[in-house]
């Protein structure tokens, strides 16, 4: 039983890490995956009754994600759809070429830790088009615009989701994980951007010079309003989960509920036409639904193997073999660049429990760091990266040769920079 369930979940990897080749979503196979898993694990044991309440309990654990994701993907897609991110856009003038890629690489850095790293890159390579024109020079800053984004998430509970599993799994607390992680990944996001600025000469060229409002029926002030009171929302759901002990998910929705009363008061003499495009029905139809598809079907598998007993023995075989927490962590750093960074995170979360590592420990810290800044080092290794690849047609290839140098610069200059920060903190 146990080497079954292994040899379908090491086959489903494959099958993701291998999506674009065999031409298969990843979602459908990770929700295969853990069907098969929970099937094969059910018909081998001797209490079927006890396996099928470790299943309720698990997907009762993973729940709490996935609202938290549905609530945050709705409330971007609702500030998206009245062109929020516009104002933004509208900001920025500046045309010298590596003075831009300074400001497009901080505003990514900051906004993904607001908002998440695979929606900044996605606003962000947007924007890229409305103020670049040489295609090459956007490969370039769509390179950054992924570090910047994995290392803007890193440090915040809400700006990656394997930073948010720990928050809500309880390995670590919002505020400790902010002050802990912010200069590392700062570090992680300089390092390849002085490496860079180099390359950068000249003046960029825009497309087009203005960029309009193309929704007539909606006010700058309407626009403001919403991203603004979005933002807020976001930001806010930590200090609710402070205040009232009460899981993210809990946060996420009640902002989500207060997003969805703004909005119909500000369209309510409109009419259905109109209004449709701008609420929340339509916004709930546009986020992507595959994504968190594929998060429960990876994390269920997880939860399998955790079941079965596979990851307490993962976690022995690593501790004896391997005796360096640094070197352990930042060795899965580097696989997720290679793996999907979720199935890795819920992995260790099964492997070492609050017991052995408690809230706030040093291991979940730089776990967080690493898992969130290592997929950067290939364009297929973070939702970033894949969704910059799609937009822009990156090659993995130019990518490897390009950006992934950079990457691993500024991935093993922030993780000295942990280390150093920790070393000189707790002596």
């Amino acid at each position: 039983m146990t080497i079954l369930i292994t040899v379908i979940f090491i086959l489903s990897y494959v099958f993701i890490a291998l999506e674009h080749s065999v031409k298969i979503n990843k979602a459908a196979t990770a929700l295969i995956a853990s069907v098969l898993c929970w099937t094969v694990f059910i018909t081998g044991s001797s209490d079927p009754h006890h396996v099928g309440e470790q299943l309720i309990e698990h997907v009762g654990e993973l729940s709490g994600i996935l609202f938290f994701l549905l609530g945050a993907m709705t409330i971007v897609e609702l500030i998206d759809s009245h062109y929020g991110f516009n104002i933004i856009t509208r900001k920025i003038t500046q045309t010298n070429k590596r003075n831009l890629l300074w400001i497009i690489s901080f505003i990514t850095f900051f906004l993904s830790a607001v908002l998440d790293n695979l929606t900044t890159t996605i606003v962000m390579v947007s924007l890229l088009r409305k103020i670049l024109k040489d295609p090459e020079d956007r490969l370039f800053f769509a390179g950054m615009i992924v570090i910047a984004a994995n290392a803007g998430g890193a440090w915040s509970p809400i700006g990656d989701v394997t930073t948010t599993m720990l928050w809500i799994g309880g390995q670590i607390s919002p505020g400790n994980i902010i002050v802990k992680l912010i200069l590392p990944s700062l570090v992680c996001l300089i390092t390849p951007l002085i490496v860079l600025s180099y390359k950068m000469k000249g003046s960029a060229t825009r497309p087009n010079p203005n960029l309009v409002n193309t929704v007539n029926s909606l006010s700058y002030r309407q626009q403001s309003f919403v991203l603004f009171s979005g933002v807020v929302i976001l930001i806010l759901v930590p200090v609710f989960k402070t205040i009232t002990h009460l899981p993210p998910f809990m946060g996420i929705l009640l902002g989500l509920g207060l997003l969805w009363l703004i909005t119909e008061i500000i369209h309510g003499d409109k009419d259905e036409e109109d209004k449709h495009a701008l609420s929340v029905a339509h916004a709930l139809r546009k986020i992507d639904t595959p994504s968190i598809l594929f998060f429960l079907g990876i994390l269920m598998s997880i939860a399998a193997l955790q079941s079965v007993g596979i990851l307490s023995q993962a976690a022995e075989w690593m501790s004896a073999k391997i005796e360096s927490e640094n070197l352990i962590i930042i060795s899965i750093g580097l696989l997720s660049a290679i793996v999907d960074n979720v199935p890795l995170v819920a992995a260790v979360q099964g492997m070492f429990d609050l017991n052995h590592y408690p809230t706030d420990h040093y291991f979940w810290e730089f776990l967080a760091y690493c898992t969130g800044t290592g997929g950067s080092a290939l364009i297929i290794g973070s939702a970033a990266g894949v969704a910059a690849m799609g937009m822009e047609k990156i090659s993995f290839f130019w990518y490897l040769k390009r950006i992934t140098l950079l990457a691993l610069l500024g991935y093993f200059a922030g993780a000295l920079t942990y280390m150093g920060q920790q070393l000189l903190f707790s002596s």
